[in-house]
């Protein structure tokens, strides 16, 4: 039996929790705003902005400069973490809209909403838990492909 443990990659680099939170919450009314209005150009923009950030360029990402910005306003205390397990969710965030965008093309509408929506819980649990399912994702994809001794 496998234990539900998360394990996250680690980095060299930090960011801002409380950007990643905001980018999380602005992808959750984003696919919200999918949901509504089925418009893909959501999704299109999502997977940029994903992409951006997954390549670890942050600073080019228009949610991250959103997010910088309105923390500006907002009395947040800055709280550094490592960036390694955000830079993974943003390669699985990347995954997601690649995986609704797929299926939209090869018209299969159901698996595509169900892609999204996962994706919505997943964005919904990071911006108002702080709950990081990429890193359990990560644990699994570890265990699976590159240390099959670490199984149970």
């Amino acid at each position: 039996m496998m234990k539900f443990t998360a394990i996250c990659p680690m980095s060299d680099k930090r960011v801002n929790k409380w950007i990643a939170r905001l980018n999380a919450g602005f992808t959750f009314f984003l696919l919200v705003l999918f949901f509504l209005t089925q418009c893909y150009a959501i999704i299109i923009f999502l997977a940029i902005d994903f992409f951006i950030r997954a390549m670890d360029k942050a600073v080019y990402s228009p949610l991250a400069i959103v997010s910088r910005q309105l923390l500006k306003v907002l009395p947040l205390p800055k709280k550094e973490i490592n960036a390694g397990p955000k830079i993974f969710a943003a390669r699985i965030g990347f995954f997601f809209c690649f995986l609704v965008l797929f299926f939209f093309a090869v018209n299969w509408p159901i698996s595509a909403f169900i892609a999204a929506a996962v994706f919505t819980f997943f964005s919904f649990l990071e911006a108002f838990f702080g709950f990081c399912m990429a890193c359990y994702i990560y644990a699994i994809l570890y265990k699976v492909f590159y240390h099959s001794e670490f199984r149970d």
